[in-house]
């Protein structure tokens, strides 16, 4: 499982840099605009929650590294945005390194004031589909800034 699970993760960050590509056309004034009507408010702040949702679960939760979430305003630029998610994806190294004999194995974690049992394959779904969610709303928040999104799925 693990090799389906990292060629699995490859393709999303084949399918992030296409993304990061397409953020690079983007102003860093666009890029850092706050607009309330999208979650977590800009661009830049959606793609840091997304790394922060990697750096609490699989990180803090499945890894146990007492970690501090990347804070929003530490990034600025595409590049600092890169070299956050290379640590991502070495977090991810870990993970799958870690769990690479039982990926359905049940690791105890408390969420939502509710002891839990949760399974490392769970913990990767959950991630990526968040990452999948707000890449969506990315996009939508650079058509609204005026951008014409690029196809940034797996299968293009």
């Amino acid at each position: 499982m693990k090799n389906t699970l990292t060629t699995q993760y490859d393709l999303i960050k084949q399918s992030r840099e296409v993304l990061f590509q397409y953020c690079d056309t983007i102003s860093r004034e666009d890029f850092t605009r706050e607009n309330s009507s999208f979650g977590r408010g800009s661009i830049r702040n959606l793609l840091v929650h997304t790394g922060n949702t990697y750096e609490l679960w699989i990180g803090q939760r499945a890894l146990h590294k007492s970690t501090e979430f990347t804070r929003f305003s530490s990034i600025t630029t595409t590049s600092e945005l890169r070299i956050f998610y290379g640590d991502i994806d070495t977090l991810m190294k870990e993970f799958f390194s870690r769990y690479a004999s039982g990926f359905t194995a049940k690791i105890p974690l408390r969420v939502n004031n509710r002891e839990r049992n949760i399974s490392p394959l769970q913990l990767f779904t959950h991630v990526i589909t968040h990452e999948f969610h707000h890449k969506g709303q990315i996009l939508s928040l650079s058509r609204h800034l005026g951008y014409i999104p690029v196809d940034t799925d797996v299968i293009r």
